[in-house]
């Protein structure tokens, strides 16, 4: 049995790092999936035992978020936001400055994914507009959009995953990333400026002013204030209240779905589903493979050869190293069960997301911003990418790793 185990494990996490499977038309939410079901089908594991091994309260969590997430993007703030930044009659570092910082911002609170996904492509048009090259103030926001989600335990999914399974703190987790996070944004925008060297506009064009009537979706000003309103409740909630998280998001994701305006198929239109499928499917495969009891026993060979994979600095780089071989949710997953430290939830987040702006298949919001880009005629191929993700990634985690080992330290 513990060899089905491990075969299915594997098969899923081969699948992980390549995206898919060779001869099968498969992503890795559909990878997950059936090796969840395989693991069900070969009775590795019991359907009561699949369902057990899924952690619901993050998934409530997750779904009510993106409901939210919803409400903002259908009623147009993001492309308002866009508009009015490319408006700024200032000048192109500035202009990457108060990119870095509004996106930062946003997706510390909403999804850094739907933030990148609602943004991009009206943030090529203004650079188009002013005559820009929209590369660097694109890579900019997926750096910016990765950094700024760490900030708190509900930028992203592992973050989410990490603060419901660890019984974090908001409060305590984003006064303890604050440092990080802040000193993260500073390296991204110099990093960009420094790379750039100068070179802002785009080939054969003066830098003009952008209209600030670029939006492609009109500000709805009622929608976007119930989205607020729904948002500052939410934190509200989780900072000074001791009402479960997810119940009070789910109450209020609920409450913005009776809408006399917005049809509730509208906005479940843009919930991710198979990001929570996908979440559900690794649930099911981690269990089963925890349950064997090898991950256990390799963790103490590792201890007995001198290699602690519970001990910080170890997590630390298995986390970097897992978050670019099968992605950081997946990494997150596996190594959740080593975190012992009381800075273990704050490391984990950290470096699974930091380490996501390495290359482009190393987050979701990566992808999202080149894809969008392409679609607007804008190449940006891995090479260009990396001039500005590798640098970022190593300030970003250098710094990082120097924050937490002082706090470990002290």
């Amino acid at each position: 049995m513990t060899a089905t185990v491990l075969l299915i494990f594997g098969l899923v996490y081969l699948g992980m790092i390549l995206g898919g499977l060779p001869f099968l038309q498969i992503d890795r939410t559909g990878i997950a999936l059936l090796g969840a079901i395989a693991m069900i089908a070969t009775e590795t594991v019991t359907v009561e035992q699949a369902a057990r091994s899924i952690h619901l309260p993050t998934l409530v969590l997750l779904f009510a978020f993106m409901v939210v997430s919803a409400q903002m993007r259908l009623g147009g703030f993001y492309d308002w936001v866009t508009a009015r930044l490319a408006g700024q009659d200032v000048t192109p570092p500035a202009l990457l400055g108060v990119l870095i910082a509004v996106v930062a911002a946003l997706s510390a609170v909403f999804s850094n994914d739907i933030v990148c996904l609602a943004v991009a492509p009206v943030l090529v048009d203004a650079c188009m507009r002013r005559s820009l090259d929209p590369v660097p103030f694109l890579l900019g926001l997926a750096c910016a959009a990765n950094v700024g989600s760490a900030a708190t335990l509900i930028g992203n999914p592992q973050n989410m995953l990490i603060g419901q399974t660890l019984h974090l703190s908001f409060a305590g987790y984003a006064a303890e990333t604050a440092v990080p996070v802040l000193a993260g944004l500073v390296l991204t925008w110099a990093v960009i400026v420094v790379r750039v060297g100068g070179r802002w506009q785009r080939a054969g064009g003066a830098t003009t002013r952008a209209q600030p009537e670029l939006g492609t979706q009109a500000l709805d000003r009622v929608q976007t204030a119930k989205a607020m309103a729904a948002a500052f409740a939410i934190l509200v909630a989780f900072l000074f209240l001791p009402w479960p998280r997810e119940v009070v998001a789910l109450t209020i994701a609920g409450a913005l779905l009776t809408s006399r305006k917005l049809h509730s198929s509208r906005m479940l239109g843009l919930v991710d589903w198979e990001l929570l499928v996908l979440f559900m499917g690794l649930f099911v495969v981690n269990d089963a493979l925890q349950r064997t009891g090898v991950p256990t026993k390799l963790v103490a060979d590792s201890a007995a050869l001198g290699l602690h994979l519970d001990h910080s600095a170890p997590l630390f780089g298995a986390t970097f190293v897992l978050s670019n071989l099968v992605s950081n949710v997946p990494a997150v997953m596996l190594l959740l069960p080593l975190a012992h430290h009381p800075l273990s939830g704050p490391l984990l987040a950290l470096a699974s997301t930091f380490a996501g702006n390495l290359f482009i298949v190393g987050s979701i919001a990566n992808i999202i911003v080149v894809d969008a880009a392409k679609r607007r005629g804008v190449d940006i191929d891995w090479r260009q990418h990396a001039r500005i993700g590798v640098p970022v990634t190593i300030v970003t985690m250098t710094v990082t790793a120097l924050y937490l080992w002082w706090r470990i330290q002290g």
